[in-house]
């Protein structure tokens, strides 16, 4: 029986997506439930899986064809049996040959050869993760059906750090050894042209229209790190130990700017057309980034959660948006934005406003510079904070109270207890 495979239907604020990856050939087998082809949005990344045990008859939309919600992409014959019965006719193949040679006692021999001493076995789509993250396919461990690597093993393999072990190995050896040097004129400068992936070319329109259509400002300014330092490192191992998690710097400045936000509600406001729209709640986005660019994942009702709660809401996020694994919802109604340069050496910047919120807080790298304390010239902590907000909706004064109240909460940390 024949059925249509449809895109996903997109959430009202998605119009359109893009075919971003068959992982199913036509005439090739898949198990229900399998993943047979990824439609990329301007938000996430949707999948699509297999309806039931058959074969992808047709693919009525190639890779980078534009789709709408719920439009046909492929057709699905459910019930037929494709790459399976390849393999076990070349299953019988391997055995006429063994036959003729005379050997009656090695008919598995040839595929354990093929897996241990030849090239990798890999899905369409592993084999595709992999070219793109530079992983030799034979330093990979299969999981799959005799072996075969997975898409999955591979995005573990990334993620476990062994492309960073394989790089001196893969940078000695030529990128295209097999190419003679003569055929390489001197001096020629190569180009590579990539399509600009839908949520890369989202993010700059997005930001694109907020630097146009708000009149936005940033202001600066600096805190001592040494108190939530010397916290961190007295609390260290006991947080750790009862909550599972380690305490970072970011649950601190989500839970500063949530009172600082409760202070200021103007700085935790949104612009909706000519209305004004004042949130009795702190929704904190936190700004996370992937190869795929720049996604903002929401952590909610921030006033009610605890550190730790912060800091394990922070790793799930960042797990799910590098797996490409985020939901629209995750990624919606935030009603204040966190991002943090310094984890990548920024020592100061000017973040730009995620609308329709009104601020945005910019983090940055914590460096040793000597202060004045007491009269007396001390090597400290130091890191730049920047508030870019848009001046439509806040004043010059609630932007800067905004960030000093900030700056004294993390610098006095039992404040954020006590809330004064």
């Amino acid at each position: 029986m024949s059925t249509e495979i449809k895109a996903p239907v997109f959430p009202e604020s998605v119009a359109e997506g893009t075919v971003a990856t068959w992982h199913k050939k036509p005439g090739e087998a898949c198990e229900r439930d399998e993943l047979i082809v990824d439609i990329e949005t301007d938000k996430v990344v949707l999948e699509v899986v297999a309806p039931a045990d058959g074969v992808i008859e047709e693919i009525v939309k190639d890779e980078g064809d534009t789709v709408e919600s719920g439009e046909v992409v492929g057709r699905f014959k459910e019930g037929a049996s494709g790459g399976a019965s390849s393999e076990k006719s070349e299953d019988k193949t391997e055995k006429k040959e063994e036959a003729s040679s005379g050997s009656d006692e090695k008919p598995a021999e040839p595929k354990k050869e093929a897996a241990a001493g030849g090239e990798a076995i890999l899905s369409p789509a592993a084999r595709k993760l992999a070219e793109e993250n530079d992983v030799d396919p034979n330093s990979v461990q299969g999981t799959g059906k005799d072996g075969r690597v997975t898409k999955e093993d591979v995005q573990k393999h990334v993620e476990s750090g062994s492309k960073a072990a394989e790089a001196p190995s893969v940078s000695a050896a030529p990128p295209k050894a097999e190419v003679p040097t003569s055929d390489i004129s001197p001096g020629e400068r190569a180009e590579k042209r990539v399509p600009m992936t839908r949520l890369r070319a989202s993010i700059a329109k997005r930001l694109v229209n907020a630097q146009q259509s708000a009149a936005m400002l940033t202001t600066f300014n600096e805190v001592n790190m040494k108190p939530v330092m010397d916290l961190r490192k007295q609390y260290k191992e006991s947080f750790e130990k009862r909550h599972g998690i380690k305490l970072g710097f970011m649950s601190f400045f989500a839970k500063a700017a949530t009172e600082a936000l409760k202070r200021f509600p103007a700085v935790n406001a949104s612009i909706d057309g000519n209305d004004m729209v004042y949130h009795g709640y702190q929704d904190i986005g936190v700004a996370v980034s992937t190869d795929r660019g720049l996604v903002v994942p929401v952590v909610r009702d921030v006033d009610g959660l605890g550190l730790a709660d912060i800091e394990k809401k922070i790793v799930e996020y960042g797990t799910k948006a590098k797996g490409g694994k985020l939901g629209i919802e995750e990624m919606t109604g935030g009603t204040f934005t966190i991002t943090n340069g310094g984890i990548f050496g920024s020592l100061i910047s000017t973040p730009i406003l995620n609308p329709p919120q009104t601020a945005i807080l910019g983090m940055h790298k914590i460096q040793e510079r000597p202060m004045a304390v007491n009269g007396q010239v001390e090597i400290q902590p130091m890191m730049y904070l920047a508030l870019s907000y848009d001046h439509r909706m806040i004043d010059g004064k609630e932007a800067v109270q905004f960030l000093v109240a900030i700056k004294e909460m993390i610098e006095d940390p039992a404040r954020i207890l006590l809330d004064v």
